[in-house]
Formats: C-alpha cells, sequence, structure tokens
C-alpha cells in the first residue's frame, strides 16, 4: 500500500472541492451544506475509506466518491445532533442551526444524506448493492445508537451490555462500515472484509472508551470542558463500571452526586474519587486494551501482505495515543 495518510487527506481535500455545492441552488438550502463541510475536522472518515481501499491494492479512483458520501452522511448526523443536544458550538464556530437558523439545518442535513446516497451511483453494479446495504444498516444503527443515547438520560440504572451496544452504534460502526466500502471497491472478498469491518469496529469502541476515560482523568487541556460527563450527569463507562463495584455508601453518595446537574469543583473530585474507590478508572483501562487487541486481532488476520497493513497500524497507534 503506496498512499500515506497525508496524501488522503490532500485527495479528499481536493475532491471535496471538486464536489461542493456552491454551484447548487436554491442557496438557501445548500449554502449551509458546504458551511459544515468547511468547519474541517480530521476527515477521519473518508480517509478509511481510501485506506480501505489500498490495503487491498485497489484503484482509489473508485473509492473517493464513497468516501465523499461518508464525509456528507457523517456531517449530516453532526447537524441534527448539534439541534438535538442545544450545541453552541462546532469545531470552535457556530453551528449550522445558529448560523442560519433551526429549520435550514434540519433541511439541509436531509439534503447532505440525499447527496450521500447519491455519491455511491457511479460503483459498479455488483458494488453498489453491498455498498447500500451496508449503508443503510449502519445509518439505521446511528440513529438507534443515538436514541439509546437519549434513553440514558432518564434511565435509571444503565447496564456494561448497554452502554457498549450504545457507543457501538453511536461511533463505531460507522468506523467499520467506511473501512468495509473502501474494501469493497477493490473487489476484496467478504471475509476480508468482515475482518477489516471488525478491526474499525473494535477500535472505535476502544476510542470511544478511552474519550470516556479521559474526560476525567486526561489532561485539563485535552479539547473540552474538563470532566464534562461528570458536569452534565453522563452515564458513561466509568459511572457504570462504579455502580457495578461501588458499596452501599458509595452508591448512595454518586447517586446524590448525580441526582442535580452541577460544575462545582467539589462534586467532580467526589465523583472522581468513587470512581477511583471503586476502581473504576482500572476496569476502563482494561476494556480499552482489550478492545485495542480485538482491533488489532482483525488486522492481523486479513489475507494482504504486512506492508499493506502498515499504515492503518500507524493509524490506529496514533487515534489511541491521540495524535489524529
Amino acid at each position: 500500500m503506496n498512499t500515506q495518510l497525508s496524501d488522503c487527506q490532500t485527495i479528499i481535500s481536493e475532491a471535496l472541492e471538486e464536489y461542493s455545492f456552491r454551484d447548487f441552488t436554491p442557496v438557501g438550502l445548500y449554502a449551509s451544506c458546504d458551511y459544515i463541510l468547511s468547519l474541517g475536522g480530521k476527515r477521519l472518515r473518508p480517509i478509511l475509506c481510501l485506506l480501505g481501499n489500498q490495503l487491498f491494492d485497489g484503484s482509489l479512483n473508485e473509492a473517493i466518491k464513497p468516501a465523499l458520501a461518508i464525509e456528507f452522511f457523517h456531517n449530516f448526523t453532526l447537524m441534527h445532533d448539534d439541534i438535538m443536544d442545544e450545541a453552541p458550538l462546532r469545531r470552535g464556530k457556530s453551528p449550522v442551526h445558529l448560523k442560519f437558523d433551526l429549520n435550514t439545518a434540519i433541511l439541509s442535513g436531509d439534503a447532505l444524506l440525499i447527496q450521500a446516497y447519491r455519491m455511491f451511483e457511479d460503483l459498479p453494479a455488483d458494488y453498489f448493492k453491498n455498498v447500500i446495504r451496508l449503508f443503510s444498516k449502519t445509518a439505521e444503527e446511528l440513529c438507534e445508537g443515538q436514541q439509546y443515547d437519549k434513553n440514558f438520560e432518564t434511565q435509571n440504572e444503565v447496564s456494561y451490555e448497554e452502554y457498549i451496544r450504545m457507543i457501538d452504534y453511536k461511533t463505531a460502526v460507522l468506523i467499520g462500515c467506511t473501512l468495509q466500502i473502501g474494501a469493497i471497491t477493490a473487489g476484496a472478498d467478504a471475509d476480508n472484509q468482515y475482518k477489516l469491518y471488525e478491526f474499525g469496529r473494535n477500535l472505535g469502541i476502544a476510542f470511544q472508551l478511552q474519550d470516556d476515560y479521559l474526560d476525567v482523568f486526561g489532561e485539563a487541556d485535552f479539547g473540552k470542558v474538563h470532566a464534562g460527563d461528570i458536569i452534565e450527569n453522563k452515564k458513561t463507562i466509568l459511572y457504570v463500571k462504579a455502580i457495578e463495584a461501588a458499596d452501599s455508601k458509595s452508591l448512595e453518595e454518586l447517586n446524590n452526586w448525580y441526582a442535580t446537574k452541577s460544575d462545582e469543583p467539589q462534586k467532580i473530585e467526589a465523583v472522581k474519587k468513587i470512581f477511583k474507590d471503586t476502581k473504576a478508572d482500572l476496569a476502563v483501562g482494561l476494556l480499552i486494551e482489550e478492545f485495542t487487541q480485538k482491533a488489532m486481532h482483525f488486522l492481523d488476520k486479513i489475507d494482504v501482505p504486512d506492508s499493506n497493513k502498515t499504515v492503518l497500524r500507524e493509524l490506529a497507534n496514533d487515534l489511541m495515543k491521540r495524535k489524529i
């Protein structure tokens, strides 16, 4: 695999420019699509689509428009997530529903989803059906994951299995999907497609678990409000593991702190102490390692030369070390 990460970033940037919506009408519908795409981000998902293609020595030209479909779809979900969360910022700028208005964000998000599907139209017939089936299944799971997450806000108890299912659907399946779509465009067989999907899915779960951990125990300048999950009473994996291991006193104290939202330092420190006393922090660390190793196991089993896997190995390592 000769295509490097920086090459993929350049290819995606150029493709987004080529397939922009600047000449689409009505402008009121499409300007906000270009706006959210212009806010940047890592472009990790479309890059993974290209890397999935290159893992099997495919033709990049076959993967570029499907990669854009993934990026369009991802940004559609961000538009609607920001509305649901009443988010004041998206990548440091105004989200679409504030930059334009609520109705524009709803309708333009829908338009971006439709444009995502249109990016698949030029696929060869034998690839098209498999890609659409996978993409639609993933889109369905993302909606389900978002609903599970919303349910947790009012749900008294969240089990480990429920939480893993939520982050799997909300975050991880799209990572697996985009890699597998890249593999499909390269003509990979079903077994290798499955292994690549599972590599991405398990890596996505590990990444989200680590995100939960770093929110509380990471550096204060990690890029978001320190301990924001505690402030918002989010039932993350640390909370779930603490509830599993807590004695009656710690359980009562944790429930009391989570009864109301507060950003007072006393609450943050008290909850962090409970997470440590129950060894929830250590349990989550072991889970991060477990899912990371599962991901690498699936990558190891893919039937291509080991040199083809180098970029994905490095990307996975950099992703978990937060270098990307």
